[in-house]
């Protein structure tokens, strides 16, 4: 894409240098993305299934020969830890993987049930949507770019995609290994830019449009979706919990609990923000969980570390605010808190609460960085109601027994929920649904679902022998009573 605007430096966030740049594109650029895209698409949707599917399983392959690559180029752009950043790696592949195996299956026409039996013979098919249009932000920038497109294209759409402008070249390298796959190479357009502007051409052009980000920018997305009647899906913002029950494993729990809250630095939509431990154990969980949470190895970038970088000094600047106007309404530090200037100014120390008031801002809003607070409840009771006591509903987890643990879940207002685990269970089990309740989203990604949602259906009906109306020589009343006759017969056969 071409642009006279200024471009946009990338910038590493660990040491604050220029990686590298990339075009500011117009919605003129955007709109011709779209134009390629959709000549591209009329072609592909032509390629058997079969062939997508080789595609797919060629990507996967390239991805696992190719992740030394993408892991520097993913930790040069986020700072995250490379352990966090092999995730990524391992859900991109496992996407191709799954989808290749399962589209055929899914988009075959479906015999289904006639009005009549025998009489009706229905098929269901599906057809794609045309352009996808995705918007994926800066804390997955392999996964939530690449991930999203695998189903949409297997289903025989173009992609038009913007990268967040802090992580355009994890994107941009992830598109390269499909085109070497096998590709099309206007099949899949990037388009970087910003929000306001590329964002929102994507939104106005697009035939679905597939957003991953903060709830305020979904409703402003999901608004233009729904006065052009387009169809949207979107993971949006959360306030997580954590509910730890008096029958869990301690010390696995405060392992669990440092995973689910600091992974990633805390930049995950899914991450554990809030803590709800029953008296019983509260002590002795709080100390294991601290003391964990101390021993992280900050910083270094390699296989060793355990936590790296948040994505610039403007996100821990928003962290510190939050964790300072909590302390000054009366919260109390257990741990970190601090910027961490030796290692670099995106650096920001694990930090946990305790005592947060409800109206501090950090009570109830997202921090997305590497922030928790904790409470201690008097009963599992009293932990589900504060669990579900907020506009959020995407992750949740419980640290208990099994029979605990489910007992509890199933009470649990979110879209998915770990037992013993925070996060990664639910969203690595690519063949269930995830996506979020009540604020924190629309659709659902991974499952059947997450590719049939980039199609039409399409029901085809044959009527055979006899008219749906009945036979032309019969009375209307004697046509009725042979039906009603039927129906109470069909109860029991069919």
């Amino acid at each position: 894409m071409t642009s006279t605007v200024a471009p946009i430096i990338v910038t590493d966030p660990r040491t604050g240098e220029t990686y590298g740049e990339v075009p500011a594109s117009t919605a003129a650029d955007t709109q011709r993305a779209f134009t390629a895209a959709r000549n591209a698409q009329a072609a592909w949707v032509t390629t058997p299934l079969k062939e997508r599917s080789k595609i797919m399983l060629r990507f996967h392959d390239l991805v696992l020969e190719h992740q030394d690559e993408l892991l520097d180029v993913i930790q040069a752009e986020t700072g995250k830890n490379r352990a966090s950043a092999f995730d990524e790696v391992l859900d991109v592949a496992i996407t191709a993987r799954h989808y290749a195996r399962r589209a055929q299956r899914l988009l075959r026409p479906r015999r289904a049930k006639g009005a009549l039996p025998v009489l009706t013979r229905t098929l269901v098919d599906h057809s794609p949507k045309g352009v996808v249009g995705i918007i994926s932000p800066w804390n997955y920038p392999l996964t939530l770019s690449i991930s999203d497109a695998i189903p949409a294209l297997l289903a025989g759409n173009a992609v038009v995609l913007k990268p967040d402008s802090q992580t355009p070249f994890t994107a941009l390298l992830g598109v390269h290994l499909l085109v070497e796959a096998g590709l099309p190479l206007e099949l899949f357009q990037v388009v970087t830019g910003s929000g306001a502007v590329v964002g929102t051409e994507i939104a106005q052009q697009a035939d679905y449009l597939m957003f991953t980000g903060s709830t305020a920018t979904g409703r402003q997305l999901a608004a233009i979706a729904g006065e052009r009647l387009i169809d949207f899906s979107a993971e949006l913002g959360g306030k997580n919990p954590m509910i730890v029950a008096p029958d869990a494993d301690l010390n696995r729990a405060a392992a669990d609990a440092v995973r689910a809250c600091f992974s990633n630095t805390g930049q995950l939509c899914v991450s554990i923000e809030r803590i709800y431990v029953h008296e019983a154990i509260a002590e002795s969980f709080t100390e294991r969980f601290v003391a964990a949470t101390q021993a992280l190895r900050i910083g270094g970038g390699g296989w060793t570390e355990d936590v790296g970088s948040m994505i610039s000094p403007a996100q821990v600047d928003s962290a510190i605010a939050m964790i300072d106007d909590a302390l000054n309404r009366g919260a109390r530090l257990l741990t970190g808190g601090t910027r961490l200037p030796e290692l670099g100014e995106s650096y920001l120390s694990p930090t946990i609460l305790t005592d947060v008031p409800e109206d501090a801002q950090l009570y109830r809003e997202e921090v997305f960085g590497p922030v928790v607070y904790m409470e201690t409840v008097a009963s599992l009771e009293e932990a589900v109601r504060k669990a579900n006591d907020t506009e959020y509903g995407l992750n949740a987890a419980v640290l208990a027994a099994p029979y605990t643990g489910w007992n509890i879940a199933l009470h649990l207002h979110a879209g998915s929920v770990n037992i013993n685990e925070g996060f990664a269970a639910t969203f690595g089990s690519v063949d269930a649904p995830m996506g979020g309740w009540k604020a924190s989203g629309a659709g659902r990604r991974h499952a059947d679902g997450g590719l049939l949602k980039y199609t039409e259906s399409r029901t085809i009906s044959e009527q055979r022998l006899v008219p749906i109306a009945g036979p032309k020589g019969l009375a209307r009343d004697k046509y009725a009573a042979l039906m009603t006759t039927a129906l109470r017969l069909g109860k029991w056969v069919l």
